[in-house]
C-alpha cells in the first residue's frame, strides 16, 4: 500500500536537506552575533557598537544606498569598493603576468632558480607598507604607488608556486619527453603547463588575498577614495556613528575578500579540468 503525499508535505520533505545544510551556518553565525551584542553591551556602544546599532547607525545611506555619490570622496561603500577593486585588478593582473613568467623561468632553469632563491625569500618577507614610502618617492603619485604595493605584495607567492610546480614535475615525464625528442615548446605546452596549473592557481589564490589586504592598508595612508580611505576617514571624523561605519566597512572588506578567493578558486578548477 502506497501513501500519497500532499503537495505541502512534499515541499516540507524536500526542504529538510536544505535546512540541514544551512543549520550549522545559522547556529554559528547567530552565536557569533549574539556574543558580539553581549560584548558590546559590556564595553558600551560608544566603544564597540553591536550588530543592531551598526545597522541602525549606517542604514541610511550606507546600507540602503551603497552607490550614492555626493561628489569628491563622499561616496557610498559600493563605489569605494569598486575604486579599490580597480586598483587591485591592475596590480594583481600585473603580478600574475610577471610572476608566472619569472616563476616559469626559475623553475625551468635550475641555475637561476637556485641563484635567485635568496633574493625572493628576502623580498617576500618585507611587509607591504614598507614598500609604500619607496613607491611614493619613485612614482610621485599615490594611486600608482598603491598599485605598485599590490603588485610587489602579490607577486611572490605566484613566483614561488609556479617555480615549485615545475620543479615537482615527475622525472618520468621528463624522461618520456627526452625519448620522444619533444621540442622545448612542445615540452612546455604538453607537460609543464598541465602539470603546474594547480600550483599556479594556488599561488594566485594566496596572492589575491594579499593584494586585497595590501590595498586596504595602502589606502589608509594616502589615497583618494577606496575602502581603506573610507575606514581611515571615518576614524578621523569621529562622532557617534563613525565606529559603526568602520565596522560596516570591515564587513564589506571581508565579504569582498571571500568572494575574490572563491572566484580565483573557481577559475582554477575550470582551467585545471581543461588542462588535464
Amino acid at each position: 500500500m502506497t501513501t500519497t503525499l500532499s503537495p505541502g508535505q512534499r515541499r516540507r520533505r524536500s526542504g529538510l536537506p536544505a535546512l540541514k545544510q544551512a543549520l550549522p551556518y545559522l547556529l554559528c553565525i547567530g552565536a557569533f552575533l549574539l556574543a558580539w551584542q553581549i560584548l558590546s553591551a559590556f564595553l558600551g556602544q560608544a566603544r564597540l557598537p553591536g550588530p543592531i546599532n551598526v545597522i541602525a547607525n549606517t542604514w541610511d545611506p550606507y546600507i540602503s544606498q551603497p552607490f550614492f555619490d555626493e561628489g569628491g570622496t563622499s561616496k557610498g561603500l559600493g563605489w569605494q569598493i569598486l575604486i579599490s577593486l580597480q586598483r587591485v585588478a591592475v596590480g594583481y593582473g600585473l603580478a600574475a603576468l610577471v610572476g608566472i613568467g619569472i616563476g616559469g623561468l626559475l623553475g625551468l632553469n635550475r641555475f637561476a632558480g637556485k641563484g635567485f632563491d635568496p633574493v625572493v625569500q628576502v623580498l617576500r618577507t618585507v611587509p607591504p607598507l614598507a614598500w609604500f614610502p619607496i613607491s611614493l618617492m619613485v612614482f610621485q603619485d599615490a594611486n600608482t604607488s598603491a598599485i605598485f604595493v599590490i603588485f610587489i605584495t602579490a607577486i611572490w607567492p605566484i613566483i614561488i608556486n609556479t617555480a615549485v610546480g615545475i620543479q615537482e614535475i615527475p622525472q618520468d615525464y621528463t624522461n618520456v619527453a627526452r625519448v620522444l625528442r619533444l621540442s622545448k615548446r612542445a615540452y612546455i605546452r604538453n607537460i609543464v603547463i598541465p602539470a603546474t596549473v594547480p600550483y599556479v592557481f594556488t599561488g594566485l589564490r594566496i596572492a589575491v588575498g594579499l593584494a586585497w589586504l595590501a590595498i586596504v592598508a595602502a589606502e589608509m595612508l594616502k589615497a583618494d577614495g577606496g575602502i581603506g580611505y573610507f575606514i581611515w576617514d571615518a576614524y578621523n571624523a569621529g562622532g557617534e556613528s563613525s565606529s559603526s561605519q568602520i565596522i560596516l566597512a570591515i564587513l564589506y572588506v571581508g565579504v569582498v575578500g571571500l568572494l575574490l578567493d572563491r572566484l580565483v578558486a573557481w577559475v582554477g578548477r575550470k582551467v585545471s579540468k581543461g588542462a588535464s
